[in-house]
């Protein structure tokens, strides 16, 4: 207890206080030493001194401190010894009591380590030995799973190898890429690894320069099958545009069968069966895109996608751009179906591709592509139409195109611009046609032999009149059949049809719904200029015989007929409604051939008339007797008309037969009127105007005659062309030649004859009492008042041949029958621009000659000549 207490003792000396040490000296050193002191007697740091000491340079007086310390130390040392000795002395003998119980301790420990290591070495040779085991255990689980990672490993090579041979590229990578990443790393066998490490890229080469190759090859091969793959696609267009045909020719005819009634037709729908070939939806699946998808597939796999993305389109693009060449060694007419199904199946196969390709290429750079190929297109059509000259080769190629658009827009892509070509074109295709139509209706024209066609077989009849709807009666006429035209009108049909169809043809599948207008514009371009002109210019230069000219006008006859179906042909082509066609009916476009036809046809038969109306040159004007089977010239010239008509209506109809006869019996009484008119003819009797009454009446039954071949209304109209001969006929044998002198009468009965050549040929009419030496004898007899009022007649209308307008207002007339009759011949003198006479103005009875005149002015026109207000 007392050791405890000198322990506190000298813990508590050991505090040494710097302000104690302050009081030992104010020097610096001192100051120095005692903080020393200090800090090492409070267990501080000593670091800052040391530092200190070296940075002033100082060290020594550091170590001077520091042993100045120990010093100190050393005496309290010796003092704690001098308190403590007993303790260390007691603590001695305390530990020599111990030494003896420590060797026993020692000896028995000693004994029984010899015991414990007796017992203890088999056990530490078994320890060792399973130590030993253990071991051997721990590395051959480690080689056996080296061995089975090396299996693996191998296992995974020679998959891959397997899988390259067969040409299964991706799970060829996709073993390349678990060797990678799960073996690679794993691999217990350095040699290994680095042999991996270098394959494995190399592996990964091969199979990209393999896809490549393939992919290249199949670049190649794209193009031909691009090629046939847009002609069988245009084809399959081209066969769905003939159904189409062929079901609007089905409803034209169901239409025409409509339209003329044919009741008892019976219509049904048929079923066609799907074409397969047809099939829309199978072009471009039949296009082997395997190598494309595998080597995208294998490069996305590779982890450079895009860079195949851009290589392939970049050579998608150089391809087309190739496909764009058009050769020079080669007609563009030849070579336009392969640069047009080259275009169709390229886009064709591209739009496969974006559809099934996942974002190989995407829309907007088919559309990219689409606007460049389409702009190309246009540049090349309008080249090449600009250099041709034929109408069927701009047909041709308008067709082709027109079936690449129908078959492009099904897959999307926009064909505007390209219709838009076509229609620009549309006026320059037109008139090359009409020039190839021109040119084949001049060799048709100048074929003609100006015969009528036989037809031996059936299909000829049809060929050539029903194909064209110009038969006269829908019963089939038996065979051989003479028809009434000759081989110019089906020839001309043949032609006209043609021009109809190629115009649809080309205005068809143009972007243009209602085109018939258009159509209808150009075909009467053909007809009325082009035919037309051709066959006025035939029948002026060519047509020199009758025969030739009634084949002629037969001809157009049957024209105007067929005019009517090439109208009706257009519009059914066009898809109008035949209804309005016939609602529009236009104006006979071949007016001018048929009037020259008509015209040449009656100056030649007038021709032929005019050498049997010479014989007039015979007959006796002089006559006492009257013919009563008329004169020889009439006589001849009946023969000849019946045996021209006989002739003429087995070819011409009766319209066109009415108005020749019409025109030939017009002439001939001009001709007998111009005979009484003429110089040859000084004096004639009232027996022989009634030798001509009888040649008249011939005439005139020749025109009854004809009432079974044409209308009653056309055969009098046939008699109204011997109205001149006949009224003045009538006239000079009249009771009362005078009443020629009433408007009314001479309106009704004398209204085609000259009041100049009533007054000439009057004058040569001689009385039988005028005979030689007849005067004497009946000079004392009564006048005969047939000649008083011819006589009469005469000085009246000589009167009246004498007047002038004066320009005197007549408000009144002294003699209303005599000076009402001059106005009316002064009328006739002047003509009816001037003077107006209004039935409703004068009345006047059908059986005298008393004229009452209702209120009237007669004013004096501004020229000075007479008109009736």
């Amino acid at each position: 207890m007392a050791y405890t207490p000198t322990m506190s003792s000298s813990k508590s000396r050991r505090k040494v206080t710097p302000a104690a040490a302050a009081d030992n000296g104010d020097s610096a050193e001192k100051l120095d030493q005692l903080l020393l002191s200090s800090a090492i007697s409070n267990g501080e740091d000593v670091g800052p001194f040391v530092r200190k000491a070296f940075a002033s340079g100082k060290p020594e007086t550091l170590l001077l401190h520091l042993r100045h310390f120990s010093r100190s130390k050393e005496s309290e040392i010796e003092e704690v010894c001098r308190a403590h000795y007993q303790d260390f002395i007691q603590a001695v003998d305390d530990l020599r009591s111990l030494l003896s119980d420590v060797d026993s301790l020692k000896s028995s420990l000693s004994e029984s380590n010899a015991k414990l290591q007796a017992v203890g070495l088999p056990l530490l040779t078994s320890l060792d030995s399973f130590v030993e085991a253990r071991n051997v255990c721990r590395n051959v689980n480690l080689a056996l799973q080296s061995v089975r990672s090396c299996v693996r490993l191998m296992e995974l090579c020679s998959r891959s190898n397997y899988h390259l041979s067969r040409g299964n590229f991706y799970m060829a990578l996709k073993c390349l890429d678990t060797i990678e990443c799960v073996f690679l790393d794993k691999t217990p066998s350095s040699t290994i690894k680095r042999m991996m490490e270098k394959k494995i890229p190399e592996i990964r080469w091969y199979i990209e320069r393999k896809v490549m190759k393939d992919f290249n090859d199949w670049l190649v091969e794209i193009r031909v099958m691009c090629r046939n793959l847009g002609q069988l696609a245009i084809g399959q267009a081209s066969s769905a545009r003939q159904r189409e045909e062929d079901l609007r020719i089905k409803q034209r005819q169901a239409e025409e069968q409509s339209r003329l009634s044919l009741r008892d037709c019976v219509y049904a729908l048929e079923e066609e069966d799907e074409d397969p070939v047809g099939d829309d939806s199978s072009n471009g699946e039949d296009v082997d895109l395997t190598p494309l998808y595998r080597a995208y597939h294998i490069h996305r796999t590779l982890g450079v996608e895009d860079r195949f993305k851009q290589y392939y389109f970049e050579n998608r693009k150089l391809q087309l751009t190739s496909d764009f060449q058009v050769s020079s060694m080669t007609p563009f007419l030849e070579s336009h179906q392969t640069f047009f199904a080259q275009i169709a199946g390229f886009f064709i196969v591209e739009d496969r591709v974006v559809r099934t390709g996942g974002g190989l290429i995407s829309k907007l750079e088919v559309e990219n592509l689409w606007e460049t190929a389409v702009s190309k297109m246009c540049s090349v059509l309008e080249d090449q139409f600009s250099r041709m000259q034929t109408a069927n080769h701009l047909l041709l190629i308008k067709d082709y195109v027109s079936l690449l658009g129908v078959t492009l827009r099904r897959y999307g892509y926009l064909v505007d611009p390209l219709l838009d070509v076509l229609s620009k074109h549309r006026d320059k295709y037109h008139e090359l046609l009409l020039s190839d139509c021109r040119k084949q209706i001049t060799e048709a024209l100048s074929a003609d032999k100006f015969d009528q066609m036989l037809m031996k077989k059936e299909y000829e009849y049809s060929m050539n009149v029903l194909s064209f709807q110009i038969q006269t009666s829908d019963i089939t006429p038996a065979f051989p059949y003479v028809a009434p035209f000759s081989s110019t009108v089906p020839d001309c049909c043949r032609i006209v049809r043609s021009f109809i169809e190629d115009s649809v043809s080309f205005m068809s599948y143009g972007g243009q719904l209602d085109f018939f207008e258009v159509v209808k514009k150009y075909l009467d371009r053909l007809l009325s200029e082009d035919l037309d002109g051709a066959l006025v210019k035939l029948i002026n230069t060519s047509i020199s015989a009758v025969s030739h000219a009634m084949q002629v006008a037969a001809n157009m006859a049957v024209m105007e007929r067929a005019c009517d179906f090439f109208f009706r042909h257009a519009a059914q082509l066009s898809g109008i409604p035949l209804r309005m066609v016939e609602r529009g009916r236009r104006q006979f476009p071949l007016c001018k051939a048929r009037d020259a036809a008509e015209d040449i046809l009656s100056g030649l038969l007038k021709q032929k008339v005019d050498g049997f109306m010479m014989l007039m040159e015979h007959v006796n004007w002089m006559a006492d007797e009257t013919l009563q089977n008329g004169n020889e010239y009439v006589n001849e010239v009946i023969i000849y008309l019946e045996t021209l008509v006989s002739t003429a209506q087995q070819i011409l109809p009766p319209k066109v037969l009415k108005r020749v006869i019409q025109d030939v019996l017009s002439h001939i009484s001009e001709k007998i009127v111009g005979a009484l008119l003429g110089d040859t003819v000084k004096r004639f009797t009232v027996n022989a105007i009634m030798s001509i009454d009888v040649d008249i009446r011939i005439l005139e039954s020749f025109a009854d005659n004809q009432a079974p071949l044409l209308s009653e209304e056309d055969a009098n109209q046939l008699k109204s062309a011997l109205a001149e001969s006949r009224q003045l006929v009538n006239l000079l044998l009249s009771n009362n030649p005078e009443t020629f002198l009433n408007p009314v009468i001479r309106e009704r009965s004398y209204n085609n004859l000259d009041y100049r050549k009533v007054v000439i040929i009057s004058e040569k009419l001689r009385d039988s009492s005028e005979r030689l030496f007849g005067t004497f004898g009946s000079r004392g007899s009564r006048q005969n008042p047939k000649k008083k009022s011819l006589d009469s007649l005469i000085k009246r209308l000589k009167d009246v041949n004498g007047i002038k307008p004066t320009g005197v207002c007549f408000h009144h007339l002294e003699d209303p029958a005599k000076e009402i009759g001059d106005l009316f011949i002064l009328a006739d003198i002047l003509g009816p621009r001037w003077i107006h006479i209004y039935p409703n103005v004068i009345k006047q009875s059908e059986t005298s000659s008393d004229v009452e005149l209702c209120p009237v002015i007669l004013n004096v026109a501004p020229s000075g000549l007479i008109e009736k207000r």
